[in-house]
């Protein structure tokens, strides 16, 4: 079977190649036809864990309180922010924001409800909730009350009264929300294998009509976001504006995305022209793997586009890889071409062509396939994004393998043959230079391997994995500017909610109101948890969620923390400070207007749940936060210091999904980089069939991946979302220097029977092979420092690194190993090794 596809290969690409082409040629036009489906996606997926049960939990919270985005316009006017002109500015910027279509509200300190800073009572206030921008209101008693509120402190007002937020509430998908939530409800039963046959078919209409929705959305919400930034450009010329918010983040980082994918390929496409050029001199060894680098870059991205995978800023280097790879393997084709052509001048192209293929194949076949094992590996990891990255990169590899196999032969057969080999004209003094230093100093070799192991080992024990949402994008982002000033003047930035399920056993007891003296019987009689929200405010409700309020709001992590407490303080201060009974209570929530309670009330409990929700946010930038250990603390203070219990404290929202995500990241360290370690063995075992040159040839490329961990851990830089990936990736990529050299150390000791010799031999053709995929591969990784995302600067620095230690260790670690264990036999009598 393999003789007779061997020859129907050789048929068509070497016998046949303009036949061989017009097939190409075809699939070509189809991906590229699938290739205007490629999409871009930011989502909140890239922070969550795949099948996380505090996800349900964060979306069934989401939709029992009606939760919207939000963006945050952080103004800091050039004129006192109380000043006539500085507030006219700020109406003016609100009236202008509230004009677009994606907007559904624009709350500002001109808004909000002030209750003490006139002198009607509140009753009073129902019909007309007096604001700044009543011109009965005193202003300057304004100004006290909204600095000193509850409420409105660090939510629309700094401390230093010198920086205000606008709120802007948007618009939602209701179309888009119930297409999410059914099809997730199906994938759910996909995963537990109780969808049916109908129920799958729905499941692929439901998917398709919801990437539609989505990204009809996403446009749409494009266009509004630009048009308040070119509002809030328009205003520039009068203060410090700077916009933030989950949707905005969102939006720019798919502008990210797309700028990535531009830079990184265009950046690397130039490097491979360069590098060519100066290696080969010759331009159809400079055209010749560039159309390959063409071609399967464009079948990828078709292929992405059938299948429907987004790239996300996770992905966004895809691209570059995908042309790192191609032409490390279209590098191999041409070196070997080249050297047989040296050897043989006299040989027809197609016996050229031929021989280098045969020659070629399996090595390449090989570190192909451990190169997917190390993507594949990312699967492993629970978290959507990495696992979309594994998945992509390995189907990559497959097109790039394939591409170079097929359209390098055919290519280069209508070329027909060179008119000189081009080889170098002088010896290439870098590998024979190593391949001394492998001979004669081969103890200092191993010796500075165990060194770099040791201090490796080290290192990783000091690895971690807290990193702040805001060090991911540069300072000079409107990302970092608009969150750090949220998180400095406005309260925070990253979300958290802690949800009180107050029992009804718990409740007042009937002694409890007979012993108050403001209760009459027919005030009982009437008292009904049933009846409505009014009744579900009792005294002992209130106390509890003050005393939990008070607790998160003393905690030096958080900033702003709103619950029923901040309104009902409120109404206190009214009250000369003298608090609420459970009858006063239910009257005033019956008698509070609807714009005092909509915002200030409602959106701070569920009646039918009987539950209360407190809203805080924690100080993303804060040196030295620990969120693992905030979360532990914060459950477990309520449980045993305020007496609450186990199941009436849930916490949830965004810090909790991304810290579950940063939590994750420790094991799916551990489990990808022992499928790719155990995958990669295996893999060797197979091909060379000998347990030793298994081992020899996996231990340089676990030093180089185990050096960069160690180095992570001592420099401190933690483990993300993108340098999870380094260590298994590394790994996969750098094992096809130590196949393709074990693989031609072998060929060419069975000729010569002489290791030493065969050293450097090797380093002459196979090591110059690898010296220059290398230098490819470790540039083109560098390139990555070109992003805007940190996670992808240290990806590529790091990467890159580790392809320079592997380049070095699998051509002195590497081949000093050979020389002491001699895993291909005793060499021949008469050698200068025998």
């Amino acid at each position: 079977m393999r003789e007779r596809l061997g020859l129907a290969y050789q048929r068509l690409f070497l016998g046949r190649p303009v036949m061989a082409l017009l097939l190409l040629l075809g699939v070509l036009a189809f991906f590229a036809y699938h290739a205007k489906d490629f999409r871009l996606g930011a989502s909140a997926d890239s922070l969550v864990l795949e099948g996380d049960p505090d996800l349900a939990l964060f979306r069934e919270v989401a939709s029992r309180y009606q939760t919207s985005d939000l963006l945050i316009v952080a103004f800091t006017p050039n004129e006192p922010l109380f000043s006539d002109a500085a507030l006219a500015q700020l109406a003016l910027l609100r009236d202008e924001l509230r004009e677009v279509e994606s907007i559904a509200e624009v709350t500002t300190l001109l808004d909000v409800p002030l209750v003490k800073s006139s002198d009607a009572s509140l009753l009073e206030m129902v019909d007309d909730v007096p604001t700044l921008e009543n011109p009965s209101v005193d202003r300057e008693r304004a100004i006290d009350e909204l600095s000193t509120s509850p409420v409105f402190r660090d939510l629309v007002l700094s401390r230093d009264l010198e920086t205000t937020a606008l709120l802007l509430s948007l618009h939602g998908d209701t179309q888009l929300t119930e297409l999410f939530e059914e099809r997730n409800a199906l994938r759910a039963a996909r995963r537990d294998g109780s969808l049916s046959p109908e129920a799958r078919k729905r499941l692929t209409e439901v998917e398709t009509a919801h990437r539609a929705a989505r990204d009809a959305f996403d446009r749409w919400r494009h266009r509004d976001i630009a048009r308040v930034r070119s509002i809030l450009e328009r205003h520039r010329e009068h203060g410090v504006l700077h916009l933030g918010g989950v949707p905005m983040i969102a939006d720019d980082m798919i502008t990210f995305v797309r700028n990535d994918l531009l830079i990184f390929g265009s950046a690397v496409l130039f490097f491979i022209v360069v590098v060519l050029t100066v290696i080969f001199r010759q331009p159809r060894w400079v055209l010749l793997p560039l159309l390959s680098c063409f071609y399967a870059g464009t079948v990828m991205t078709g292929v992405l586009g059938l299948i429907g995978w987004e790239v996300t800023v996770i992905s966004s280097n895809f691209l570059s890889l995908m042309l790192i790879i191609t032409i490390s393997i279209n590098i191999h084709l041409v070196v070997r071409y080249q050297q047989l052509f040296a050897e043989g001048p006299d040989l027809s192209n197609f016996e050229l062509v031929a021989t280098t293929l045969r020659k070629m194949l399996w090595p390449c076949l090989y570190t192909s396939l451990t190169t997917i094992i190390g993507f594949c590996s990312l699967v492993l990891s629970d978290i959507k994004p990495v696992i979309d990255f594994g998945w992509m990169m390995s189907a990559g590899l497959g097109v790039a393998f394939l591409t170079s196999f097929s359209l390098f032969p055919a290519v280069l057969m209508l070329a027909g043959k060179p008119a000189s080999a081009s080889a170098p004209a002088r010896e290439f003094q870098f590998t024979v230079r190593l391949a001394r230093i492998a001979e004669r100093h081969g103890n200092t070799v191993l010796l500075i391997a165990v060194a770099v192991a040791v201090a490796s080992a080290f290192g990783i024990s000091r690895l971690t994995v807290e990193n702040s949402f805001i060090d991911y994008f540069s300072s000079d982002t409107e990302i970092y500017q608009g969150m750090a000033l949220i998180d400095e003047k406005l309260g925070g930035t990253t979300p958290l909610q802690v949800l009180l399920n107050l029992d009804p056993d718990r409740h007042l007891t009937d002694e409890d109101l007979l012993a108050d003296d403001d209760f009459e019987d027919e005030d009982f009689e009437e008292w009904d948890t049933e009846s409505g929200p009014e009744y579900w405010f009792t005294p002992f409700k209130v106390d509890q969620i003050k005393r939990v309020h008070d607790y998160l709001d003393g905690l030096p992590e958080v900033g702003k923390v709103l619950s029923i407490a901040s309104a009902i303080r409120v109404a206190e201060n009214m009250n000369d400070g003298k608090e609420f009974d459970g009858i006063e209570l239910s009257v005033l929530y019956r008698s509070l207007p609807d714009e005092v309670k909509v915002p200030l009330v409602d959106p701070y409990f569920s009646f039918e749940n009987d539950e209360a929700r407190i809203l805080l946010r924690i100080l993303d930038s804060m040196p030295g936060l620990r969120r693992g250990e905030l979360l532990a603390r914060i459950r477990s203070d309520l449980e045993h210091e305020l007496d609450l219990g186990e199941g009436d404290v849930t916490l949830t929202g965004t810090m909790i999904l991304y810290n579950n995500m940063l939590q994750s990241l420790y094991a799916s360290q551990i489990s990808s980089l022992g499928a790719v370690t155990f995958g990669i063995a295996l893999m060797l075992l197979v091909l060379f069939r000998s347990l030793r040159l298994m081992v020899i040839g996996i231990v340089p490329n676990l030093l180089a991946a185990g050096s960069i961990l160690g180095l992570m851990g001592l420099v401190g830089i933690p483990l993300d979302l993108m340098t999870i990936t380094i260590a298994a990736i590394a790994i996969g990529i750098a094992v096809d220097n130590s196949i393709h050299y074990i693989y031609r150390f072998r060929e060419e000791f069975e000729q010569s029977g002489d290791y030493t010799e065969t050293l450097y031999t090797c380093h002459g053709s196979i090591g110059r092979a690898v010296l220059y995929t290398s230098s490819t591969i470790i540039f083109g990784f560098s390139v990555l420092v070109l992003s805007n995302f940190f996670p992808t600067i240290y990806f590529g620095a790091l990467t890159g690194l580790a392809m320079l230690v592997a380049l070095l260790a699998a051509l002195t670690l590497l081949p000093r190993l050979i020389l002491i264990t001699r895993p291909f036999g005793e060499p021949s009598p008469g050698t200068s090794n025998g």
